[in-house]
């Protein structure tokens, strides 16, 4: 008699742990079929439209036939000419549309690229704590292995009001953790969920480690585009770093349009080839009409003030919610970039026979802070010990992470829940 052999998923993929965007999105359905409302400020989408001459440059080309059809694997031609444009004053000179620019389908899948390109089974990949979650997934899949160092918090982070800059990286337990195997590093600048932008400083004396032991850099510059301080390109350090450097940019994070799910890699030829090659292979090519719409929303940004008004609406958005935080006494971290930001509430008490679920009661205390501030105040935030190692997630279990890129009205509403605080933090 013959036994069937038992087909499981890969291990990758078979995890039992509920991912986070599940969670917050499954307490928020039940707090609704309660007949409370919901206002969401935990996923970074947007709640409104991108800019009008981008939207419209949208609805045109879709009646353009090739734009309905494949783009070339590396980009639409006019997107590679519109981003070297846009980017080459920023490196110092200019980019070649054609060796040193990539489209991809979003960012996430750009960084999914270049860790096909080029990382193979036991190569060492070093990133920062927190982390944007989907690095791991995709440097595993790779077949690389995640090595973490901790960005430290200010010591005195639950008790007063910090800037990002307070998040600080001990750059002698990041060179300890270099070894022969290390093949990659990644850095986050603008930082989610901080908000920090790396000093020229503290990115020279990491490249310095980069350069001397020849480490590939994947910089993560989404958020490049939205800055209230000085910004440093990870690139621009050297041109030894350049060398080492795949930049991440993003057209959803740009313009107002995270479905849009257009991205691109930027670096020298020797780095975007073997790129290009993966993303080739991971999907061939972008989608088409987008790509083309995003041309014309980088040709026409700066004619109709763009990005001075970005910034500007983002920094509007910022200071109006973290008011609350201002009213009510809680400390929390002001972010240079971005548009999250991570508030501290170690002096909230939560009640100890609080009927929490299965999926919240063994994990730390920030997510049984981001289910009770769904079920009891109607207000959906990001626990961020996600995007930390069980090691580590001490660090963050007092905060929660919120996103203001919403409308002012929606921000104004969880404002006015969140008040619903100010007792329980007497007490």
């Amino acid at each position: 008699m013959s036994t069937k052999k038992e087909i499981k998923p890969a291990a990758r993929v078979s995890s039992n742990k509920q991912d986070v965007w599940s969670l917050v999105n499954e307490a928020a359905a039940a707090a609704a079929q309660g007949g409370q409302s919901v206002t969401n400020l935990g996923q970074g989408f947007f709640g409104y439209n991108p800019p009008k001459f981008v939207l419209d440059a949208a609805k045109e080309v879709l009646d353009r036939v090739e734009c309905n059809q494949y783009s070339p694997t590396r980009g639409r031609p006019r997107l590679l000419k519109a981003l070297s444009e846009a980017y080459s004053p920023f490196f110092g000179r200019t980019l070649d549309p054609n060796t040193e620019i990539v489209v991809t389908t979003g960012a996430n899948e750009g960084t999914l690229a270049a860790f096909m390109g080029f990382i193979e089974e036991g190569d060492e990949v070093i990133v920062m704590e927190p982390f944007f979650d989907q690095y791991i997934h995709n440097i595993q899949m790779a077949g690389g292995k995640v090595v973490y160092v901790p960005l430290h918090p200010p010591k005195d982070g639950a008790s007063k009001t910090c800037s990002s800059k307070e998040w600080t990286l001990d750059i002698e337990e990041f060179k300890s953790k270099i070894t022969p195997k290390t093949k990659m590093m990644i850095i986050n600048t603008p930082h989610n969920p901080i908000g920090k932008i790396f000093t020229k400083e503290e990115l020279k004396a990491i490249t310095d480690l980069a350069v001397e032991h020849n480490i590939l850099i994947v910089s993560d510059e989404v958020y490049d585009r939205l800055f209230y301080t000085e910004f440093t390109r990870v690139a621009t350090i050297s041109p030894e770093v350049e060398n080492l450097t795949i930049t991440v940019g993003s057209g959803g994070k740009t313009f107002n349009a995270t479905g849009w799910r257009v991205g691109w890699l930027i670096g020298k030829p020797h780095l975007i080839k073997p790129a290009s090659v993966g993303h080739t292979q991971l999907c061939y090519s972008s989608v088409s009409p987008l790509q083309e719409a995003t041309a014309i929303g980088l040709e026409k940004a700066e004619s109709e003030n763009y990005w001075e008004h970005s910034v500007k609406t983002m920094k509007h958005k910022m200071d109006l919610f973290n008011e609350i935080w201002d009213e009510l006494g809680i400390p929390y971290t002001v972010p240079d970039g971005g548009y999250f930001v991570l508030a501290n509430f170690s002096k909230l008490k939560l009640p100890e026979d609080y009927p929490f679920p299965p999926s919240v009661q063994n994990r730390a205390r920030d997510f049984k802070l981001c289910w009770w501030f769904i079920k009891e105040l109607g207000v959906a935030a990001i626990p961020p010990t996600e995007f930390y190692t069980e090691e580590n997630a001490h660090m963050a279990e007092d905060y929660l992470r919120f996103a203001v890129c919403k409308e002012d009205s929606m921000l104004e509403e969880a404002k006015e829940k969140l008040r619903k605080l100010k007792p329980l933090l007497e007490n």
